[in-house]
């Protein structure tokens, strides 16, 4: 199943046969029809509630019962209509849908967690940090590295990210992001697994020439500023195998990257280990992925003074798009900075 926030009131859709499907509306509908339920549009507000947080709490039953209402809905029912009439379902192509991100959960991400990109930037710092053995191996014998994004609200699908003040280098990173089902404190590799409720598509937005310091312990300011990070389109729910999934980066059309999250150093699981030591994280927590090789920074080259060259770093008026096969596209749009 995928799961979208659509329209003006920011409601729990699901994506069907080129439709998004409002949740709750058509579970009433199912519990009218199938279960002669005297109060629909109540019940259903309690077993699928239109907030994406409300429904990952809820758990199994919330995804059991959406499923047989989605059923009734493209199978047994009359029409497609509410309970009252209403409308329920919504082309597609046409509606608007918002960043899927629950509104108290937190996202973090892994950072250098894929070898061939930690490699290569190494390398671009200045840092050679390539010797003999495998890069896998030296990102493992680094250990673990991420942040947190404090942005509260994350761009969604055809999302307008403006350029960050004070940057000449603003670079992309498509990434895969797992969102939890489950509170989980202190969980072991092999169960953090099971506390993934889906997965959706993640651009993480990087400042490479922030102030001075950027990137270490100073706050991660090259990773946090207003529209940090976009997410979307849709999470996607038992369909996908978070540890397999193929994603690619587009900027204007050319392909920059393309990678599989099963090249990733350490597993979405031994972070969920990491993180969770003395950390409770909680259902609607986001934690993506790290990013592949072929980012600009780790493909440009270098002037005669050690700079980097910034032709392959993001300008106004670029698109970029992050895609996966059984997700879909995440696109951005890059507008002109604020005045400062």
């Amino acid at each position: 199943m995928k799961f979208v926030v659509y329209g003006a009131e920011r409601r729990l859709g699901l994506l069907h046969a080129g439709q998004v499907c409002d949740v709750a509306g058509m579970t009433a509908k199912y519990l009218r029809e199938k279960q002669n339920e005297p109060q629909p549009l109540p019940m259903a507000d309690a077993l699928t509630p239109p907030d994406l947080e409300a429904f990952i709490e809820g758990g199994d039953r919330a995804l059991d019962t959406t499923r047989k209402a989605v059923e009734h809905l493209f199978g047994a029912a009359g029409s497609r209509a509410g309970v009252d009439g209403e409308t329920i379902t919504f082309d597609a192509g046409s509606t608007r849908l918002h960043a899927p991100r629950p509104a108290r959960g937190r996202v973090g991400f892994c950072g250098g967690n894929f070898p061939a990109h930690a490699a290569a930037m190494a390398v671009n710092r200045g840092r050679d940090e390539t010797p003999a053995e495998d890069p896998r191996a030296m990102v493992r014998k680094r250990g673990f590295w991420g942040s947190w994004k404090i942005e509260r609200d994350a761009q969604g699908p055809d999302g307008v990210v403006k350029y960050p003040n004070g940057v000449t280098r603003f670079d992309y990173e498509g990434e895969l992001a797992i969102v939890l089902g489950k509170k989980i404190k202190n969980v072991k590799e092999a169960e953090a697994r099971k506390a993934i409720w889906g997965v959706t598509l993640f651009t993480d937005w990087s400042a490479r020439d922030f102030p001075p310091n950027a990137m270490n312990l100073n706050f991660a300011r090259g990773k946090n500023f207003d529209n940090c990070y976009s997410l979307g389109p849709c999470i996607v729910v038992d369909e996908l195998d978070a540890y397999n999934v193929d994603i690619e980066t587009f900027v204007n059309g050319s392909r920059r990257q393309a990678f599989n999250t099963r090249d990733m150093a350490f597993t979405f699981g031994e972070f969920l280990e990491h993180l969770t030591f003395g950390l409770t994280l909680y259902p609607g927590d986001i934690l993506a992925s790290g990013t592949g090789p072929g980012t600009a920074m780790d493909s440009s080259k270098k002037d005669a003074n050690g700079k980097v060259l910034p032709d392959l770093f993001l300008q106004p008026g670029d698109t970029v798009e992050v895609k996966s096969p059984g997700i879909g596209v995440l696109r951005s749009t890059i507008a002109p900075m604020d005045p400062a």
